[in-house]
């Protein structure tokens, strides 16, 4: 049961990574205001598989108030991990109505050696779930959403459409 579950979860994985591959990333990502904790954030929007495949991957820093809200297309129990990502990164994850149902601070792994196929770096990376089904999940800087006192139950302001505002 152990070994379907896992086969399941990773089907999502690759197709992510086969849609990764095969689309490079966009120069500039749409932004949106999101208030965390009383502060103001500008938020890279990921809508398509792609982009959340990536999400912050790769980044050396984040802004302060700097992040990624990323929109999914139906409200699904999902989890992130920490690919190629060599800082560490706070994600929410939000049902919705935007409130928030999980919250983990990620840790960065050891990067993917040469000698490690993908199926085996990401079998080793851990997994941060949201739990429950999730439409929205918002990630930071390292830390950011503590030091904010962001709780499970909080709830943000979050518009499917606003991402496509700006």
């Amino acid at each position: 049961m152990r070994a379907l579950r896992a086969a399941v979860l990773a089907i999502p994985v690759v197709l992510a990574a086969v849609a990764a591959q095969a689309q490079p990333l966009a120069t500039k990502l749409p932004t949106t205001d999101v208030m965390i904790g009383g502060e103001r954030f500008t938020l890279e929007v990921a809508r398509d598989p792609a982009t959340q495949f990536r999400g912050l991957g790769g980044r050396t820093h984040i802004d302060p108030h700097g992040g990624m809200l990323f929109v999914f297309a139906y409200s699904h129990s999902t989890a992130f991990v920490m690919r190629d990502c060599p800082i560490a990164i706070d994600v929410a994850f939000l049902d919705r109505d935007g409130r928030v149902i999980a919250i983990h601070e990620m840790q960065p792994e050891p990067p993917r050696r040469a000698d490690e196929s993908a199926g085996a770096y990401e079998s080793r990376l851990r997994p941060y779930p949201s739990g429950l089904p999730a439409l929205y999940a918002i990630e930071t800087a390292g830390g950011r959403l503590r030091a904010l006192g962001l709780r499970g139950g909080d709830k943000l302001e979050i518009t499917r459409e606003a991402p496509l505002a700006r």
